[in-house]
């Protein structure tokens, strides 16, 4: 879908990043999660999803045990790692896939990334706990850095910016410099801009539609949008009914050149990514 390429050094694997965006399909063992909460909460079920969005082609497995929807409550470290661990020990065991933990508690990756995890995804940019970016650094763990505006539970009391795209891309920026002082190479670093975290459906379609701004801080990209309230802005669909809503926005980042794409319907997006690659590729040359 792009002509750029870009590596990611995850656990010292250089991973390389091209032209078709991997997918990251979500796996959320929580009780209260926006769209599928409950549904995983056993570490069976767990593992049974995650292995079935593998087989779909999802390259890295994302598993959370905190809901991070607006207006939540942090959980209690204890229930976050009872929800969490079991299902990443019994992946890292069935499937060599990548395995991302979803969590802002420096324990919990700590103790996710030791079970055999490879990747930490932040939705804080790793600035709720002071340990986290010192568990990172000593590990080598992939880091997904985003942004957010305030926590879950206040970010989306009137989110306002001045400039959405200029302000987020500072913030990325400003952690990418945080990090490396504090022994996190840019090389394991990707950048999320936080799609529906301290932002209106407006602030969204803006960021979504400036995929550029951050490639030029010069680290990959991952975009985490499936099935967001915001689509309920720009399509009247309830949560239920976001999978097609989902997959246009996709495309329309895959062809900007998103490098990560993290949803809940995998098949669904890897198929629309394959074909849409497979017409823009049969084009005539141009000229």
């Amino acid at each position: 879908m792009s002509s750029r390429s870009a590596t990611w050094n995850v656990k010292n694997q250089l991973l390389t990043l091209d032209a078709l965006p991997w997918v990251m399909g979500i796996v959320n063992v929580t009780p209260d999660s926006f769209s599928d909460g409950g549904h995983f909460l056993d570490p069976a079920r767990g593992l049974e999803q995650a292995l079935r969005l593998v087989d779909e082609g999802a390259r890295i497995i994302d598993i959370g045990g905190e809901s991070t929807r607006p207006g939540s409550a942090p959980v209690e470290l204890q229930a976050e790692l009872d929800r969490t661990l079991p299902v990443i020990e019994r992946l890292a065991q069935a499937h060599p896939v990548l395995i991302s933990i979803d969590t802002t508690k420096a324990p919990v990756a700590e103790a996710a990334l030791a079970a055999g995890a490879h990747i930490v995804n932040d939705i804080s940019g790793l600035t709720f706990d002071p340990r986290m970016p010192q568990v990172c650094a000593a590990s080598g763990a992939g880091v997904i850095c985003m942004h957010i505006r305030g926590t879950p539970a206040t970010m989306q009391d009137d989110p306002t910016y001045t400039d959405v795209v200029g302000e987020v891309a500072e913030f990325l920026n400003g952690r990418l410099l945080d990090l490396e002082q504090a022994g996190i190479s840019r090389e394991q670093v990707v950048l999320d801009p936080g799609i529906g975290f301290g932002k209106t459906a407006e602030h969204n379609v803006a960021l979504l539609a400036n995929i550029a701004r951050f490639h030029q801080l010069g680290r990959p990209v991952c975009i985490g949008h499936s099935r967001k309230r915001f689509l309920k802005r720009l399509l009247g669909r309830p949560v239920d009914e976001r999978v097609y809503g989902t997959v246009g926005v996709s495309l329309a980042v895959a062809l900007q050149g998103a490098e990560i794409i993290r949803v809940h319907d995998v098949a669904a997006t890897r198929d629309a990514v394959l074909a849409c690659q497979a017409i823009l590729q049969a084009r005539p040359a141009s000229g």
